[in-house]
């Protein structure tokens, strides 16, 4: 099969003739449709995440049609749509699988990472972390869900039911937050890079009642703030904007170093917080949900092989919304 494979980090991927994967027990094995191209495979590419499995071929966005069944699978059939998300195994005997926070696991294996993932045409997948994907949704606009939103709902979640809520970084999960917050009785308010005036428009447009530049004070104190860009110094500016009892909740896998800052702006029980991957339980919830508000993907589809354009366009803060890779035409 075709593969886009990273062979060192820091290097550009290559198109790879590789062995189509065989499904060991309790996997599928998935004719790959559509997959997402995220921030965190810019991390692993470019070495901020150390723990790559090598050769790699990235990708957890993924949205693909079940071809093959290894032993023990139960939970779908030949001929499914699944989408397969950053989550891949979890050991599911450590004490935070016992408590049901498989998302913790201290043996977790995480898809385009430690294991490979859907820049290609076929990926395996452990049934326990795949989902059906609804039928609302074509591939390639289902494929952000994946992630984008997964992580999205989870950060969400993390606020509580703030009324008022700051997103930072107006990029892929951005994008679909701003839009379950309203359904959700809640109002938004975007902060971006600084004079990016497109993306504040399309955050109005999704939903959002202010938009400005990061470094801006908003019209009226919030109750949260969600960080998805990876800046550290955004955390003081968030804790600036937050109410007494409000929350910043980093919703990235990597972040630059947050800078030292005066006590007085996590003091009055401000409280910051991070997200660490998924649950199978924040995957059902948020594919029940997106379709009843509905969340609208804004999608920018780019062919397999060029991967490395779609990286470098996100890596540059160019990309409006998600980045997806279109592998085979599936129903997209």
């Amino acid at each position: 099969m075709r593969a886009m494979v990273l062979k060192a980090p820091k290097t550009l991927l290559q198109e790879t003739e590789v062995a189509t994967p065989t499904p060991g027990r309790g996997q599928l094995l998935l004719r790959v449709h559509a997959c997402g191209v995220c921030r965190t495979d810019l991390h692993v590419v470019d070495g901020e995440l150390t723990q790559p499995k090598l050769p790699l071929i990235p990708g957890h966005e993924i949205v693909g049609t079940v071809t093959e069944l290894g032993a023990g699978v139960e939970r779908f059939a030949i001929g499914d749509r699944v989408g397969v998300p950053w989550l891949g195994y979890t050991c599911g005997v450590c004490r935070y699988c016992l408590a049901g926070r498989e998302n913790l696991c201290d043996n977790a294996r995480f898809t385009g990472y430690q294991l490979d993932g859907g820049y290609a045409e076929y990926t395996v997948a452990d049934q326990r972390y795949c989902f059906p994907i609804p039928v609302d949704y074509d591939d390639v606009s289902a494929a952000p869900l994946l992630c984008a939103g997964l992580i999205g709902y989870r950060s969400l979640i993390m606020t509580g039911n703030a009324p008022r809520l700051g997103i930072y970084g107006f990029g892929a999960a951005a994008h679909i937050v701003a839009q379950v917050a309203p359904h959700q009785g809640r109002q938004v308010y975007a902060f971006t890079r600084a004079r990016d005036r497109e993306a504040q428009q399309v955050a109005r447009e999704l939903g959002a009642v202010w938009a400005g530049d990061s470094e801006t004070a908003p019209p009226e104190e919030l109750d949260a703030a969600i960080l998805y860009a990876p800046v550290g110094s955004l955390v003081p500016l968030a804790l600036k904007a937050v109410a007494k009892g409000g929350t910043v909740v980093c919703a990235g896998i990597h972040m630059s170093p947050i800078p030292a800052m005066e006590y007085a702006l996590l003091w009055g029980e401000r409280c910051v917080r991070s997200v660490a991957n998924l649950t199978r339980r924040d995957g059902d919830e948020f594919l029940e949900l997106a379709p009843k508000v509905p969340v609208r993907t804004l999608v920018e589809p780019f062919p397999l092989t060029e991967a490395n354009e779609a990286l470098a366009r996100l890596r540059t803060g160019k990309m409006r919304g998600a980045a997806v890779l279109v592998v085979d035409k599936g129903d997209s």
